[in-house]
């Protein structure tokens, strides 16, 4: 049996982009070390990363039985991804 030891370099993550010019919403496959992408729709350098939806539930769980809904991240929306909901 092998085991295969992965490190960082070999996780490619999935992160969401916002375009500050055009709105347009895309996702990138991407190296936590690559520089930002352009744009798909309009081709601009101005995006920003959105918070991903289990970003923003990891650590939300409530101990106290509050609500276990989540209240921030990548268009649940609870405000914090810049979509202006």
């Amino acid at each position: 049996m092998t085991t295969t030891t992965r490190t960082l370099v070999d996780i490619m993550p999935l992160y969401e982009f916002r375009c500050a010019e055009c709105g347009g919403i895309f996702d990138r496959l991407m190296s936590v070390n690559d520089p930002a992408p352009v744009c798909a729709s309009c081709g601009s350098e101005r995006v920003n990363r959105l918070v991903s939806l289990i970003g923003g539930l990891v650590g939300s769980g409530s101990a106290s039985g509050g609500s276990s809904r989540p209240t921030g991240g990548g268009c649940g929306c609870g405000g914090s991804c810049a979509c202006g909901h």
